[in-house]
């Protein structure tokens, strides 16, 4: 498609519209991650909820690879609980990208939005043609 002088996007514009697709592209990868964390701490949380019922005769074994081995209950605790911390931690910093990444991507939009009603994103002069 072929556009004529004065239907054509400027350059700057353009740039802006490559830079938000990137921030939604941030977005969706952030969001992605938040899923699969929170799905590995449901699992990690469901895995210390069965191991505190176990007593301390029972045999517990950890996964290491493609097999079972047999472990202290106290360390698989403490594996287990580290992991989680681990889990939150992550969540925390990735939920704080995800909030940085939303509000770039809408201050972005809204300076698109103002640009496609012709008047120039705010405190930049769109170049005139002329």
């Amino acid at each position: 498609m072929s556009f004529n002088n004065s239907n054509e996007v400027p350059p700057w514009l353009r740039e802006q519209l490559v830079r938000f697709d990137q921030l939604q592209q941030n977005l969706q990868a952030i969001l992605v991650q938040k899923q699969q964390i929170e799905v590995e701490s449901s699992e990690t949380d469901r895995a210390l909820s069965e191991l505190r019922k176990a007593t301390d005769d029972d045999a517990v074994y950890k996964s290491a690879g493609n097999i079972l081995v047999k472990a202290k209950k106290e360390d698989l605790l403490k594996d287990l609980e580290e992991r989680k911390e681990l889990a939150n931690t992550r969540l925390t910093v990735l939920t704080k990208q995800e909030q940085r990444v939303r509000e770039n991507a809408k201050d972005l939009q809204s300076k698109i939005e103002e640009a496609l009603r012709g008047r120039g994103p705010s405190g930049v002069s769109a170049p005139s043609s002329g």
